[in-house]
């Protein structure tokens, strides 16, 4: 790893493998943070990028990765959850282990990552977590109900955080990224992604480096917390 600069802001991007992760990292560092890039099995990065391997669902994988984190870099300012997975099936069909799966990388892995980051934010007089839901969470979707479920718990693991953090000065809160082009939603017929596009009032997908460049403005403001924010234009009824 890299040597560490002490006043340089300090972000970790979990799933930073994916598509959106890899725009995140771009973003950030081009922005003069030190960015620290947390992946599963695939590593896209240069050997000179600070890189960890970590199982987000595994609490002592995250555990010993913040350790590190810790010691080497004694602060962090943004932690941003992106690591998410999909396994798509009718909840008629669906198996015990499709779901726990589902609900641990993308509910208990931002739930992980978070509670072990709150003691250096709040050392460091505060902090920004970041965590990533669909729009999938408020509207649901036919074959998906493990991630719509997980999604739209983590919408309210959001909103509560934001609740016991806000006295720590640690903001919290959740992007719906909209449809990007990605590993996820490969498995998407023409016609399906078609009508998503179509659901936009714009008429267009969101592309990884717009959201990666609505993160970094998220992560500089002060005064925002506990907010849900949709990045493409698909509208939904209040509830």
């Amino acid at each position: 790893m890299l040597p560490s600069d002490k006043n340089k802001p300090v972000v970790f991007i979990s799933g930073a493998s994916g598509t959106i992760g890899r725009s995140l990292v771009t973003r950030f560092s081009s922005d003069g943070y030190d960015v620290l890039a947390g992946y599963f099995s695939s590593n896209p990065f240069e050997p000179d990028k600070n890189i960890f391997q970590i199982d987000v669902s595994d609490a002592e994988s995250v555990k010993n990765v913040f350790d590190v984190i810790k010691e080497k870099y004694g602060r962090l300012d943004v932690l941003i959850n992106t690591a998410g997975l999909t396994d798509d099936e009718l909840v008629i069909n669906m198996t015990e282990s499709s779901w726990d799966k589902v609900i641990d990388v993308n509910l208990k892995g931002a739930m992980n990552c978070s509670r072990n980051v709150i003691e250096l934010m709040k050392d460091n007089g505060g902090g920004h977590i970041i965590n990533f839901a669909s729009i999938s969470a408020i509207t649901g979707r036919v074959g998906q109900g493990n991630y719509s479920a997980a999604k739209a718990a983590l919408i309210g693991f959001t909103m509560s955080l934001a609740k016991e953090l806000g006295e720590m000065n640690i903001r919290v809160n959740v992007v719906l990224p909209g449809i990007i082009p990605s590993k996820m939603t490969a498995n998407l017929d023409e016609k399906k992604l078609n009508k998503i596009i179509e659901d936009n009032v714009l008429r267009r997908s969101t592309t990884a480096e717009e959201v990666a460049r609505f993160c970094d403005f998220l992560a500089s403001t002060e005064n925002i917390s506990g907010q849900v924010f949709h990045l493409d234009s698909r509208i939904t009824r209040w509830t």
